[in-house]
């Protein structure tokens, strides 16, 4: 199940106390403080693993606690740090605070590490309060508590480039043909429920990757048809691939309403570089053609069941991806 957005708890682990002791043996009464210091909390770590794809594990574990640490004792002992708790997440998660909207980490690299709460100290013990009109101190620090609150999960998939379009316009054809990827394809309008990665090679040693966005519908921009959830995933891409059935009459009217959702959603998406591709080219029909063409953005004509357009496609993008 492909789960890129959850709530969590977070408790980080309260610092131990410092103890409150004096050296004793034989022969020596009164010997001075040594009451050792309490040990630290255990941290709450986020931890990016590049062979995650999704947010399960997460959502289903809602409430995390990271151990205390333990008090300090005699003979200038100190108490034994709480154990750190590490979340592994995927590549592209970002979290944030509930209770501030404050993004507290955007990971987007490989084994990426960041501390969401950090433990609490652990108090000092009555060692370090003595002094020389002060030899016998009688009070030790409590343990300070560790960080908490309630934290967003969000993933937003990391690719190079996008493919944007209304439903069954043919982007999980076009991924299955110049990739390896197998996203579900069949005749009806929302087929694709998730979105769905590919690499594709443009080269001896050349390749990039290539996101399945599932169908926009209009309205997604304020989250009708799950748009808020699909349009997320846009915004990592560093070009975006706009799909539109060859079959179109007024393509046009079309784009600029995919444009006018992306730009509803946030309106920096349209900084992107934008090419306009028409799909299903093997459909012989009567196309105006200078109604595609008056589209500065427009590409080119595609067909992912004939293989027409498909490698020339990949050298343009992969041009334009060395461009950006």
């Amino acid at each position: 199940m492909f789960i890129d957005y959850t709530k969590v708890e977070l408790y980080a682990g309260k610092g131990g106390a410092g103890c409150v002791s004096f050296h004793r043996e034989k022969f020596v009464p009164k010997g001075g403080p040594d009451g050792g210091n309490g040990g630290n909390g255990g941290n709450i770590r986020a931890i990016t693993n590049p062979n995650l794809h999704t947010l399960q594990d997460i959502r289903y574990s809602r409430i995390y606690r990271a151990k205390n640490g333990t008090a300090g004792s005699s003979s200038l002992k100190t108490g034994k740090n709480g154990k750190d708790i590490r979340i592994e997440v995927p590549i592209g998660t970002i979290i944030r605070n509930i209770n501030t909207s404050e993004i507290v980490a955007d990971l987007v690299e490989s084994d990426q590490e960041f501390i969401i709460c950090k433990g609490g100290i652990g108090g000092k013990g009555n060692v370090n309060f003595k002094s020389s009109t002060h030899q016998t101190p009688r009070y030790a620090q409590p343990g300070v508590s560790g960080e908490s609150g309630h934290f967003e999960f969000e993933l937003k998939i990391l690719a190079d480039v996008g493919l944007v379009g209304f439903p069954n316009a043919g982007k999980s054809t076009l991924l299955s043909v110049v990739s390896k990827a197998k996203p579900k394809i069949a005749n009806y309008p929302f087929t694709t429920l998730e979105p769905h990665l590919g690499i594709v090679k443009s080269g001896e040693y050349k390749s990039f990757l290539m996101a399945d966005i599932p169908g926009l519908i209009e309205g997604a921009s304020k989250g009708k048809g799950l748009g808020h959830q699909f349009l997320r995933h846009v915004e990592r891409n560093r070009l975006l691939l706009f799909l539109i059935d060859g079959t179109e009459q007024n393509p046009l009217t079309a784009f600029e309403s995919l444009k006018k959702e992306l730009k509803s959603y946030n309106v920096s998406l349209l900084m992107k570089p934008l090419v306009l591709v028409r799909t299903k080219g093997d459909i012989v029909i009567d196309i105006d053609h200078e109604k595609w063409e008056n589209i500065p953005e427009y590409l080119m004509e595609i067909s992912a069941v004939s293989g027409d357009g498909i490698q020339k496609l990949i050298q343009e993008i992969s041009n334009k991806l060395e461009e950006t």
